[in-house]
């Protein structure tokens, strides 16, 4: 059984490992060898402080954590949050792990009175988040750091308020 629960600085470790295994599995097939040996080392690393933000969850499977991802405030649109750092454990892709975590995320953020979600996809993301009812908005690039970009798929989901 799936479990949702807000991460904490105590999770850095198991997140660390869970991105660093996963990331460059899930993205082969997306991206050229080019784009992930710069972006890799970036995207693959817990952030500390979102870990501590309290809208970061953690999904558990049998006691380990099998998915993650989560959601801040966009601090220049009122009502808009971002999706953030969104991973599923490469080994159980395609068992509801993803869908609990975003169903979760999109709750919670539709809790704080966020009235939107955008999230930054990646290529292969795409079919999954439009199944979660994310509409595609185009192309983008997203800068990781300065000289260094990374492509992706700006997508849209509308919160009902209710």
């Amino acid at each position: 059984m799936l479990t949702v629960r807000a991460t904490t600085k105590g999770d850095l470790a198991a997140v660390d490992a869970l991105l660093a295994r996963s990331y460059p599995k899930l993205l082969k097939g997306a991206y050229p060898p080019s784009v992930l040996v710069t972006a890799l080392p970036l995207i693959s690393r817990a952030q500390p402080a979102l870990l501590a933000s309290g809208t970061y969850y953690a999904v558990e499977l049998e006691g380990r954590i099998v998915g993650v991802g989560g959601w801040t405030r966009d601090g220049a649109v009122s009502g808009r949050g971002h999706v953030r750092h969104v991973a599923t454990d490469d080994r159980v892709v395609r068992r509801g792990v993803g869908r609990a975590l975003i169903a979760h995320v999109g709750s919670q953020a539709r809790a704080a009175g966020m009235r939107e979600l955008e999230c930054w996809a990646t290529r292969n993301a795409v079919p999954f988040y439009a199944a979660m009812g994310f509409v595609e908005e185009g192309p983008m690039e997203v800068t990781l750091q300065p000289g260094i970009t990374f492509p992706s798929v700006r997508m849209r989901l509308g919160l009902a308020q209710g």
